[in-house]
């Protein structure tokens, strides 16, 4: 199973950043771009690959130990920026950032303690990918739009496991599949 662990933004949230994406989808060049669908956004707190199937319910006791130790917390779709020269455009995260990475620390401890291969370890970059390009595009015009977005702030309740399935069709614009396959609630939350 193709897994991450993630935080999902509320519906009404997502609606906002609809919005947002369907500006953004109006500048000029936004066709050479593969925009991501609503239900692909979400912050990845780790992200698992390929994990044996069984080491998933270890995988899972552990990641519901985190979302325990963790207490709800304060979030929003905020701003804008870019990787890899424009590979992905991506909107971040403001509030209770700290806490969202400790989470993403914990989240990727339950793994190697799992049993599941994570490789290297890299500093949490919280951010909801809305594009991605094959090649290097510029684009500055749409971080500069995305600079004054600002999504309401919601409160982080649960910690979820998702199961994503690649695009197998070979049509242009398949996007991905995600299931959730558990949810934990954070802390006292319930």
């Amino acid at each position: 199973m193709r897994l991450f662990a993630a935080v999902l933004p509320p519906d009404d949230v997502a609606g906002e950043l609809a919005a947002e994406v369907a500006a953004l989808r109006k500048l000029p060049g936004a066709d050479g771009l593969r925009w991501t669908g609503r239900p692909g956004w979400h912050f990845t707190l780790a992200f698992y690959g390929e994990v044996d199937e069984a080491l998933v319910p270890d995988l899972s006791v552990r990641l519901e130990r985190a979302a325990h130790r963790t207490e709800p917390f304060r979030l929003a779709l905020r701003g804008g920026g870019q990787f890899g020269h424009g590979r992905a455009l991506w909107t971040g995260a403001d509030g209770d950032v700290a806490t969202l990475r400790l989470l993403a620390d914990r989240a990727e401890a339950a793994a190697r303690k799992a049993g599941v291969p994570m490789g290297e370890h890299r500093r949490y970059k919280a951010h909801v990918t809305v594009a991605r390009s094959r090649s290097a595009v510029d684009v500055r015009p749409y971080v500069e739009a995305l600079g004054t977005f600002a999504g309401r702030t919601w409160t982080v309740t649960e910690l979820t496991l998702v199961r994503s399935n690649l695009p197998r069709s070979g049509t242009p614009g398949e996007q991905p599949r995600y299931e959730t396959v558990a949810r934990w609630a954070l802390g006292g939350a319930g």
